[in-house]
């Protein structure tokens, strides 16, 4: 089948298997061209693997450091006539390139969320890895299955206390309007906590510890978004942000459970970037847009790939670790610079349906946004016959 993007709102309903591998394939090309990263991670748990910077820490740890590298997903293969998840192509690709460099390479597709999921990884280390040194915590979803209690809750992208109204880049009609928001409440903060906070991490690093399969020495990371005034008000003071706040708590709760073994857990702040998330949240596509023409232009922008290249030889693996005020392993400072947000602000205050081109980068925003799902990706036709059933 040929197959072009379907694009319905912030999402796109379909992914090209062919392009989700030249986009894997550029990423682990920039990394191999950065040379000898000396030491690193040997034996890596990846949890939320697929896309993103998950995907991308994956591509670093194996093509980077040369770490055997055993992912978690939840993404769908493709069939006769419709294609797979992006996630699930990027899998296959990531598998056919370590193949053929030699790398170990393994991944389980279900519910990460699950004590099952939990129990199928630990019996994967032990059969395998023997021990893991380093576990990456990137997993995104709208919902959580509580496995103690069996409960579902949803998450929600709203703000706490007031309703919002605010300058939105509509990406469905290509215009600049406003979008309103009402507040949360308290229902909603807390099920947006148990989603997107740190309760599934810390039960995860309890269960790997307990089966005795984290290394001493052992790292753990996982990824959060803060931002400034700009962003703050769906995003850092929301529901969003008492979710992030709770990876504060969880991170200290970790370090203290695995102080035996001298494992070292952090919550590192990275960059805005265009994901499958960050298209579907308010004010998140003019801001990047706007960050990327600033950025850009100073060319100080870094991408996934780079930023999570940056975080593990930076700070993560290097000699001298960068910490914001908050604690974290601080990778977007470059972002956050006061001089950058101000430029950014002035952009925010002055645009309109009719300068979007002028203004921002949303051509490379939109270009971005397609490359999430193997398109617009160079050298690709998109007008051959691709079969969308693609294994791993």
């Amino acid at each position: 089948m040929v197959i072009k993007p379907k694009i319905r709102g912030f999402i796109c309903t379909n992914a090209h298997p062919v392009g989700c591998a030249a986009s894997v394939k550029e990423q682990i090309d920039y990394v191999k061209q950065q040379g000898d990263l000396g030491q690193g991670p040997k034996n890596v748990l990846i949890l939320g693997c697929s896309t993103g910077y998950g995907l991308a820490s994956r591509i670093v740890s194996g093509f980077g450091y040369g770490a055997a590298t055993l992912g978690v997903c939840f993404e769908k293969e493709g069939s006769e006539g419709k294609t797979g998840t992006a996630g699930y192509y990027n899998t296959a690709a990531y598998h056919a390139e370590a193949k053929a460099a030699g790398l170990y390479a393994k991944t389980l597709n279900g519910d990460a969320f699950s004590d099952e999921m939990k129990d199928k990884v630990i019996a994967e280390i032990k059969a395998d890895l023997g021990k893991i040194d380093l576990v990456i915590y990137s997993l995104a979803s709208p919902r959580r299955t509580d496995p103690r209690s069996g409960e579902t809750y949803s998450s929600t992208l709203k703000p706490i206390g007031e309703p919002i109204t605010t300058k939105n880049l509509n990406t469905s009609k290509r215009i600049i309007d406003e979008v309103t928001v009402e507040a949360a409440n308290e229902d909603e903060i807390a099920n947006t906590v148990k989603v997107m906070g740190g309760e599934d991490w810390e039960w995860w690093i309890d269960a790997l510890k307990d089966a005795d399969v984290l290394s001493e020495g052992f790292k753990t990371t996982a990824y959060t978004y803060i931002g400034k005034e700009l962003t703050w008000p769906i995003y850092g003071h929301a529901t969003i942000g008492k979710a992030k706040e709770d990876l504060d708590r969880a991170v200290l709760a970790i370090r203290q459970s695995t102080e035996g073994l001298k494992g070292e857990a952090y919550v590192s702040s990275l960059n805005a970037v265009v994901t499958q998330a960050s298209s579907a949240i308010p004010i998140m596509p003019l801001y990047i847009s706007g960050l990327f023409k600033v950025m850009k232009g100073d060319g100080t922008y870094e991408g996934t790939i780079a930023q999570i290249f940056n975080l593990f030889t930076e700070n993560l693996f290097g000699e001298t670790p960068r910490f914001d005020a908050g604690g974290h392993l601080f990778q977007n400072y470059k972002e956050l610079q006061d001089d950058v947000q101000s430029r950014v602000k002035a952009i925010w205050d002055a645009v309109d349906s009719d300068t979007i081109d002028e203004l921002t980068d949303y051509k490379g925003y939109h270009q971005e946004f397609l490359k999430l799902f193997g398109f617009d990706l160079a050298g690709v036709d998109y007008e051959a016959d691709v079969d969308p059933v693609v294994s791993w």
